[in-house]
This record gives C-alpha cells, structure tokens and sequence, in this order.
C-alpha cells in the first residue's frame, strides 16, 4: 500500500473499516488486525468516539456509532435518484428493447420521474410526471406492496377502484391477494390493466435501510411482453432493479451474511 501523506487519517479508516467488517470487537481485535502501536489505537479510538464515529457496548467493544449514520444520511440525500438510475434503466433499456420508467411514491400517489425511451417501432406512451394507479399499473402495484403494513392498509382504506379493462383488480380483496403475490416472487406484472394493450414488469428499489425507495419497469405493447416472456423481463427488471439498490447502499441478505 502507498504510504500516506496523513497516516493518523488513514489508520483511522482502516479503523472503522475493521469494525465495519467484523461488528463489535475489542481493541485487541482491532491493533491485532492493523499491526499499530496500542498507544496510537487507543489514541485514535478515543477521538473517533469522541466524534461520534464509535462507541462502545457493555463488553467495551467499539461499535460503529451515529456519525457515520447521519453522515451516509446526508450523503444519500444530495443524491439525485434520477442520477443514479439512468445507466442502469438505459442499459435495461438497450437489454430489452422496450420504454423503461422510474417511480416513486409521493403521499399518496405514485409517479414517473424517469422515463427512457426505446427505438422500438411500436411505442407507448408515457412522460416524466405521470400519475400512477396503485392497483392498475405495474409501478403502482410494486411500490404498494412493499408498504409498511399499517401504511399500505392507510392508503387501501382510501382506494377508488374504478375498473379500466377486463383485467383491472376492482376490488380490495382481489388487491390483496395480488399484493401477497407480488412479494413472493418479488416483481409486479400489469396485465393490460391500465390499458387493454399495454403490458408492464415493474421491480423494486431499496436503500441501505433495506427501506423501499423506488420501482422500474419495463414497458411493451402486449405484442412484446406476454404470459410466455413475462420471466424474462421481470429477471432483467429484477437485475437491474438491485443494481441501482446497492448504488443506494442496499445489500442482499446473503451479502449481509456474509460480512
């Protein structure tokens, strides 16, 4: 490693990134791991806690401490989500050939604020701002179900369904169910519901809290999703869907598991 210009910086990240790495530990731990003086560690230790950085549990084991969560915090929040998305839906885009969406939930409502168009002959029509229904669209359903219990109930309660096509859900029970469905396998499938041609596979977005950020779709004419493709679409939503996820600091159960 190239030797640093401020090694007391340095020595303090490789800090927190030992504790990062191996959850609470004792400073024996810790100099052992970074091979420094006791001296230097403790000196470090101290002042990370004494920012905040650190602090130590009932066993004195340094832990990771609130700083650094409203640091991240801070951080995330100057992020533009648009930003982050759009290598990821282009390449989507560019994978399957077909109109790709961002949305969010805003209150009550549901929006587009993404949109990346496809060279595809046959189009759909949509545009950033576009308000979404949270039982007919494909966005609207995904970004629905991975609501907080008490909240999807909240805005369930206040529901209008109003019934577009053949397919439409037109009633809460039938929502519910749909719902259940979309958390088991993990992606939503509007099945000309909002319109009689258009079909959609939306998955979801989460942050580092594991909290639901967004939703993506892929949007095509019933032409170009069908019963018959609809696994393929949602496994390159779902691929894409968790790549802008760990962009945001999220990290599958099997990766949290691992560390």
């Amino acid at each position: 490693m190239e030797n640093s210009k401020v090694p007391a910086l340095t020595r303090a990240i490789e800090i927190l990134n030992v504790i990062a790495s191996y959850g609470p530990c004792p400073a024996a731990k810790i100099i052992s791991e970074l091979g420094i003086p006791k001296s230097t560690a403790y000196l470090l230790l101290a002042e990370l806690k004494k920012h905040r950085f650190i602090s130590t549990d009932t066993r004195d084991n340094y832990c990771l401490w609130t700083r650094l969560v409203e640091l991240s915090e801070q951080a995330l929040g100057k992020m533009d989500l648009r930003d982050i998305s759009r290598p990821d839906l282009t390449h989507l885009m560019e994978e399957t050939g077909l109109l790709c969406h961002l949305g969010i939930m805003d209150g009550d409502s549901a929006y587009y604020i993404l949109k990346i168009e496809s060279p595809s002959t046959i189009s759909v029509r949509s545009h950033e701002g576009k308000s979404l229904s949270l039982y007919s669209s494909g966005i609207g359903k995904c970004l629905l179900a991975w609501q907080e219990t008490a909240r999807q109930n909240e805005i369930l309660d206040h529901l209008n369904f109003v019934r577009h096509t053949a397919t439409t859900l037109d009633s809460r029970q039938k929502l519910e169910r749909e719902l259940a469905s979309i958390r088991r396998q993990g992606w939503s499938f509007d099945n000309g519901e909002d319109y009689i041609d258009v079909r959609c596979v939306a998955a979801p977005i989460f942050n580092s809290r594991n909290q639901l950020a967004a939703a993506i779709s892929v949007v095509g004419t019933r032409l170009q999703i069908n019963l018959d493709n609809q696994d393929f679409f949602a496994s390159k939503a779902i691929a894409c869907a968790k790549n802008i996820s760990r962009k945001l600091g999220w990290r599958s159960p099997l990766e949290l598991k691992a560390s």
